[in-house]
């Protein structure tokens, strides 16, 4: 599961949000930080809602002050990466997890990991969805286009194609 995440985060935002001001290469990361911790083969803070709630502290702490804006606006992407993919991965349904350590103490570093609790036909499946939905964004924003596409790698800004899409 990559792709699913990744299309996730980068097509909620831009639905949701709809500022070219983000930079999706962050929400896609953010979206996907999570799965590092399957390493382990269990879910750990970042599959609950305090791993994001802290995340996204630690962002505005570190860039609070005059002149830290436009760092603030890059790097707020990634507890909002984060947070979508706790509704993506359906971490949000164990109580235990979701709600850790509030909702209980068996939840972090116990069972498989809800993104990988589904039958594999499924997997494929959000895998296949998440490719469609990243060409999807593509075509929205136009990056068949060279310029834009070099803007969007180097930016990480996203802005909408002029014209009926």
């Amino acid at each position: 599961m990559f792709f699913w995440f990744a299309a996730c985060g980068v097509v909620a935002v831009a639905l949701v949000f709809g500022s070219s001001g983000v930079d999706y290469r962050v929400v896609a990361l953010g979206s996907l930080l999570p799965l590092a911790e399957n390493l382990t083969g269990s879910p750990w803070v970042l599959h609950t809602l305090t791993g994001s709630v802290v995340l996204l502290t630690a962002v505005m702490l570190v860039t609070a002050g005059r002149g830290r804006r436009l760092r603030r606006r890059r790097w707020i992407g990634l507890p909002i990466g984060t947070l979508v993919f706790l509704v993506a991965s359906g971490a949000w349904s164990r109580t235990a997890l979701f709600w850790w350590p509030f909702g209980g103490s068996r939840g972090v570093g116990h069972g498989t990991p809800p993104e990988f609790d589904r039958p594999l036909a499924v997997l494929l499946l959000l895998e296949l969805a998440g490719i469609a939905a990243l060409a999807w964004t593509a075509r929205r924003f136009n990056l068949s286009d060279p310029e834009r596409r070099r803007a969007f790698l180097r930016t990480g800004r996203l802005t909408r194609a002029t014209g009926p899409n």
